[in-house]
């Protein structure tokens, strides 16, 4: 089945209404999204305010008052999430609901690309995992997520979904945080909204060719197995822009695209902020 980016939305979980709250709270705090593992919630507060997960101090709106939280696949039943802006503070506690994530197996890989050991090759893996770290950290202020994303490419099939568990080659591995849209060789990568390019690198020994885009407040996107990329870092992007071509670069066996999703170091289903 071949899907357009325009009209489908994927991904486990459905728009759940945040829980009872004052009056004064709605104005002030007010939580839209998809508030289940992997999902998120698009908030908006006092412009600039600090918001707190947990208790946490993660983020803090932006000039318009607009921030995203992020819930990894493994977040607990209930998240609190509050707003502070001097001796204001509001919060709401959510309800998150629990991801169905299937078991998928991959054969045929390269035995390099699931229990790497040669010395030469680990050594090389933990210099790219410098790289990756670096471009995971950045930090633009902005809020490009606040519009929604649309798909990165005009037509796919979908391989793999988000979270599901792999086995690689017969191991258990660690979940695939990344949804598989299958497409030809050469097909066109688009940005799915606004950003900054926090890192294009080719040649990565698991990812292959590998761009991420920061898209404000931590939340950054990624694109791997590229055969071509089309930016550099520190390029601005708007929706839409070509960053790449799909290709079957790093551990893959076909032509894909891997689109990742990270909210400051959890790891987010990005077809949840597919707009519908």
């Amino acid at each position: 089945m071949i899907l357009n980016r325009r009209g489908v939305v994927l991904g486990s979980g459905a728009l759940i209404a945040a829980g009872p709250a004052r009056a004064q709270d709605d104005e002030a705090l007010t939580l839209t999204g998809r508030f289940v593992q992997g999902g998120h919630a698009l908030g908006r507060t006092w412009p600039r305010a600090l918001i707190f997960v947990d208790g946490e101090s993660l983020t803090a709106a932006s000039a318009d008052g607009a921030f995203l939280i992020g819930f990894d696949r493994d977040a607990p039943g209930s998240v609190q999430i509050e707003a502070r802006l001097g001796d204001r503070a509001v919060r709401r506690t959510l309800d998150i609901a629990r991801g169905l994530f299937p078991s998928t197996s991959v054969n045929g890989l390269p035995p390099s690309t699931v229990e790497p050991s040669d010395p030469e090759l680990l050594a090389r893996i933990r210099r790219e995992v410098v790289l990756k770290t670096e471009g995971f950290a950045s930090r633009i202020d902005a809020d490009h997520f606040r519009d929604g994303f649309v798909w990165p490419l005009e037509g796919f099939r979908v391989t793999s979904r988000w979270g599901s568990q792999r086995v690689l080659n017969g191991t258990p591995a660690r979940p695939h945080y990344g949804i598989d849209l299958a497409a030809p060789q050469g097909t066109v990568i688009r940005a799915p909204a606004a950003g900054r390019v926090a890192l294009a690198q080719s040649g990565l020994h698991f990812e292959g060719g590998l761009v991420l885009i920061d898209h404000g407040q931590g939340l950054i996107t990624a694109y791997l197995h590229q055969s071509r990329l089309d930016v550099a870092a520190g390029q601005e992007l708007r929706r839409g822009d070509p960053i790449g071509r799909v290709g079957m670069t790093g551990r893959a066996t076909g032509p894909h695209l891997c689109w990742r999703m990270k909210w400051r170091d959890r790891n987010l289903d990005p077809s949840l902020l597919v707009k519908p």
